[in-house]
This record gives structure tokens, C-alpha cells and sequence, in this order.
């Protein structure tokens, strides 16, 4: 591979000048070079940091159906990404804010749990596992699983968890979800060995080697993990017909918001 090859498959930091560009929606990514240049630590937005309007809707455009009003979306920082993007993310981003943040199409990712809460109801229930390493989708992945019956593999994924037959804990999915794909890499790299799909939640820093479906969503922040893991639980009982699909669960979102003390905060 020449070095010019090299350098158009690495993350790219945004100029402040860079103008948003068309973007172009594709049903399966296809997967791109591993990526090695790891993010800036400034990268991932403050919590709980007054989030602006982001999408501007024309004026006489049609108005829109999202699973959750836009502005509850947009609250929640679902469409905050990095201050990197890869060629992967690229036809997801709607724009770059001011300060250099890329900012996601909360559209897609709509569109995307939509698809993928119909792709999972069609497995049974105990079959489905959900990865989630980061601190902050622990409660979102537990409460997911409480209320759909998938099963939960929260924290450290021990090597062996899904590819070693003698790993006396080891299970045996029929699909898995992953957080993110760079901090659930082991959960990814067996689920390739063994063959079976997975889906993962993506920013803009992210790349899909080894990933099957993408959720484009903020997936650090802990209210952002909290009303991408609740839609996709509504919606995944919506499409097995075990809620009504004008009725909303009995959870709700701050029943999967991660109640984490400053302590866990600080943890390495």
C-alpha cells in the first residue's frame, strides 16, 4: 500500500473552516482499513453540557416522523460526535459545529434503529447478547436486557467468552450488539471468529472492520447511551408484537441513564 493510501484511511481531524458536505446513505457499510491513530482525550463532549440546535429544518419542508420528538433527541446529545471522523463515518455526519465537533444525522440514526430493533426480533430473546465495556452503558445494556430477554455481557469481555467451547461461562449468541467497536474489540474479533452478526453504535471516530450493521449515535455519553438503548427496547417489543405500536413501555429513560458516583467517574 502506497503512502498516500495510508494517510486517506486514517482519522481526520476537522478544520474549523470545514464546510458540511453531501452525504450519501448506503445500506451495509463496507468495512475500511484499521485505523491506529487514536483520538484526542478532549474528543468526547462534557456531560451534561448545554447542547445547541444542531439541524436546521427549511422552511415548507415536510415534517418529519422520528421515534422520539427531534428535540428530545438533540437534548440528549445523540448526535454529538468527535473532533475526528473516518471515511467510514463520512456518510452519516450532517455537518461540523463551530468548535469543530462533527455532528451526526439524528435522521439516520432513527433509520438505523429501526432496522436493526426489526432485525433483532426475529431471534429469540436469549439469543441476542448486548458487549458494553464503557462505564456508561452498563445501566442502559442491563435495563435493555431486563425488559427484552437478551443476555448481558457488562465490562470486561473475558477472551474466550464466545469462541472457546471448554470457557465453562462461554455463550452462545445468535447476534450480538456491541457499545462501541474500538472499546468492545474482543467481544467484535471472537463474534467475526465464530460468524455470527454483529451490530455496533458508532461516532464519528469509529470504524467498521468486522461490523455488520452500524448505529450512528453518540455512543460515550451517558444520557445519549440511555435514549438510543430505550428506543431500541420499545421498538424491539413493538416488532415482536409484545407492546402496541402507539403505546409507549412502562420504563422509562431515566430508568436506563447510568447512576454512576464520582468515584466510578474517576476510575482508569
Amino acid at each position: 500500500m502506497s503512502e498516500d493510501q495510508v494517510k486517506e484511511n486514517q482519522p481526520t481531524e476537522n478544520p474549523v473552516e470545514e464546510q458540511p458536505q453531501e452525504q450519501v446513505e448506503t445500506e451495509i457499510p463496507v468495512p475500511q482499513e484499521e485505523i491506529t491513530t487514536e483520538p484526542a482525550a478532549e474528543e468526547v463532549p462534557v456531560e451534561g453540557e448545554v447542547l445547541e440546535e444542531e439541524e436546521e429544518v427549511p422552511e415548507g419542508a415536510p415534517e418529519e416522523t422520528l421515534l422520539l420528538p427531534r428535540d428530545t433527541l438533540l437534548s440528549a446529545g445523540i448526535h454529538i460526535g468527535t473532533r475526528m471522523k473516518t471515511l467510514d463515518m463520512e456518510p452519516f455526519i450532517y455537518r461540523v459545529r463551530p468548535d469543530g465537533l462533527f455532528v451526526l444525522d439524528v435522521k439516520k440514526t432513527d433509520d438505523r434503529i429501526r432496522t436493526v430493533a426489526k432485525f433483532l426480533s426475529r431471534y429469540e430473546k436469549a439469543k441476542v447478547a448486548i458487549a458494553a465495556t464503557r462505564l456508561y452503558a452498563h445501566e442502559p445494556v442491563k435495563m435493555f436486557c431486563k425488559f427484552t430477554g437478551a443476555t448481558p455481557l457488562i465490562g470486561r469481555f473475558i477472551p474466550g467468552q464466545l469462541s472457546n467451547p471448554q470457557y465453562q461461562n462461554r455463550v452462545d449468541p445468535e447476534v450480538i450488539v456491541v457499545c462501541d467497536p474500538r472499546a468492545d474489540a474482543q467481544a467484535v474479533k471472537e463474534a467475526s471468529t465464530v460468524g455470527i452478526p454483529i451490530v455496533a453504535l458508532c461516532s464519528t471516530d469509529n470504524e467498521f472492520a468486522g461490523v455488520d450493521i452500524v448505529i450512528p449515535t453518540n455512543n460515550k455519553g451517558r444520557r445519549a447511551l440511555a435514549v438510543i438503548f430505550w428506543l431500541l427496547a420499545r421498538q424491539v417489543l413493538r416488532e415482536r408484537g409484545d407492546l402496541p405500536v402507539d403505546k409507549d413501555p412502562s420504563f422509562t429513560i431515566e430508568d436506563f441513564e447510568a447512576k454512576v458516583t464520582r468515584e466510578e467517574e474517576e476510575e482508569p
